[in-house]
């Protein structure tokens, strides 16, 4: 027997979060429906933890706490949960959702592209305290890069390739690309 989830057709934020903690598996709420996010494929979820275990070392953790797939609400119909998030430090153990999201990254697979670079960017870059939204491959050294500067965000992103270094200069980071794909040189 096959097990079928009956996804809510239109649902709001607080019936979304009480819907999904009572399910398996991933979903997102985007413009009041709820959207399954695929599984991830081994390079996926290495690619993340990697990035997780590089930003963690480099912030300052009284101040920041880094988490992977822990809610961002993006807009009244919208909660999305990207692979990393790092959110200011503080807030109650009970908050399903990050209070202050300063990097947001997400790792590309074929099925996620499309949204990481269309829809995720208008989202996240309007978010007040957001500092940076980073997109990496799962294929190749090459990263879709947003920082915010003294004038916001530029129009699109800057793409960091082979040898670069994305740097955060607000949260002290810096992600050498040869480091983040140093394990798939042999792959």
């Amino acid at each position: 027997t096959t097990m079928h989830t009956q996804l809510p057709l239109d649902i709001d934020k607080p019936g979304f979060l009480a819907w999904g903690e009572r399910k398996d598996g991933r979903y997102e709420l985007v413009q009041g429906r709820v959207v399954m996010t695929p599984p991830s494929a081994r390079r996926h979820a290495l690619m993340r933890m990697d990035l997780f275990s590089l930003i963690s070392a480099q912030l300052e953790g009284g101040v920041w706490k880094v988490f992977m797939n822990f809610g961002v609400d993006t807009g009244p119909r919208n909660l999305r949960y990207p692979d990393i998030v790092v959110d200011r430090a503080g807030g109650a153990g009970s908050d399903l959702t990050a209070t202050e999201p300063a990097l947001i990254v997400e790792v590309l697979s074929p099925s996620t592209a499309e949204t990481n670079l269309g829809d995720k960017p208008s989202e996240y870059l309007r978010l007040p305290s957001l500092l940076g939204y980073l997109v990496f491959s799962q294929d190749e050294p090459k990263a879709w890069v947003w920082v915010r500067g003294s004038a916001g965000f530029s129009p699109g992103p800057e793409v960091v390739a082979e040898q670069g270094v994305i740097r955060v200069p607000a949260l002290r980071i810096d992600l050498p690309l040869a480091v983040v794909y140093g394990e798939f040189k042999t792959n």
